[in-house]
């Protein structure tokens, strides 16, 4: 019990429904540890004239069975989220976003993954072509985002480390994006090293390798606590609660803070 993280509560969830409407992915590890993620998310959009809903039916990417050489039960979520999805998109919904890269580099991989199955060739490619990561939605809503003019806060005053997922960074190609958010947020990022490399969590990696993956985490540390943040951020599940098992300094999704921000005192 002492190597699970506790459990956090979730702030609101907006009740408005605004014309323009995104579907969320609600994951599996993240609603159960940090379910603020996807409820900062929704608030953040909700200030944008944004709705954001999840559907029930929908459930885990198939990541966690990619990695565990389980192809057959990674295709079967893929083809119940994209049933599940589908009629969302047909209904007008613009996006499917992703808070937790490790589920978009998953969900953007359906297209392909499924590429030679007759039935869900198409359905799967427009899927993939809708999924967008959290920072891409919100560096295409800028303009929006500034015009809420954030409010001064003491966590604008704190310096920030900003860790990039491997299945952000390497997996969905986004570079920079989350970083130009924080910045016109107010935030000070402080500069760390090896920025490309893995922070060892890797989905199932931290539990199947434990001493590599306990190496390249205390490496990772090492780099984003040279420059003294008082706060870690970061863009997937795994690996902020990786991270936070190694640091007394806190990690946090990176959205959050946006979030608090924009919320004012």
């Amino acid at each position: 019990k002492s190597r699970i993280p506790a459990a956090e509560a979730a702030g609101n969830w907006p009740a408005t429904h605004h014309p323009r409407r995104m579907l969320v992915l609600q994951g599996c590890v993240q609603p159960g540890l940090k379910p603020n993620i996807n409820a900062a998310t929704a608030r953040v959009l909700d200030r944008i004239g944004i709705s954001l809903f999840a559907e029930a039916a929908a459930g885990c990417c198939g990541a966690l069975a990619h990695h565990l050489n389980d192809a057959d039960d990674g295709l079967a979520a893929a083809r119940r989220n994209i049933d599940a999805w589908l009629p969302h998109l047909d209904a007008g919904a613009e996006a499917i976003v992703m808070t937790a890269s490790g589920c978009g580099v998953m969900v953007k991989d359906y297209g392909w993954l499924l590429r030679d199955d007759a039935a869900y060739a198409e359905k799967a490619a427009r899927i993939s072509a809708a999924t967008k990561d959290i920072s891409e939605i919100l560096l295409c809503e800028a303009a929006a985002l500034k015009s809420l003019a954030p409010h001064a806060s003491p966590l604008t005053q704190k310096r920030i480390a900003y860790h990039p997922p491997c299945t952000l960074q390497h997996g969905q190609k986004l570079t920079g994006g989350v970083e130009a958010l924080l910045r016109d947020a107010g935030f000070e990022l402080t500069p760390v090293a090896e920025k490309h490399l893995c922070c060892g969590s890797a989905g199932t990696y931290s539990i199947l390798q434990p001493e590599i993956a306990r190496q390249l985490k205390a490496r990772k540390l090492g780099n984003l606590q040279a420059g003294q943040p008082e706060l870690i951020v970061t863009a997937n599940i795994g690996c902020l609660t990786h991270l936070q098992s190694g640091s007394a300094v806190p990690v946090r999704h990176w959205v959050e803070l946006l979030d608090e921000v924009l919320a004012g005192p």
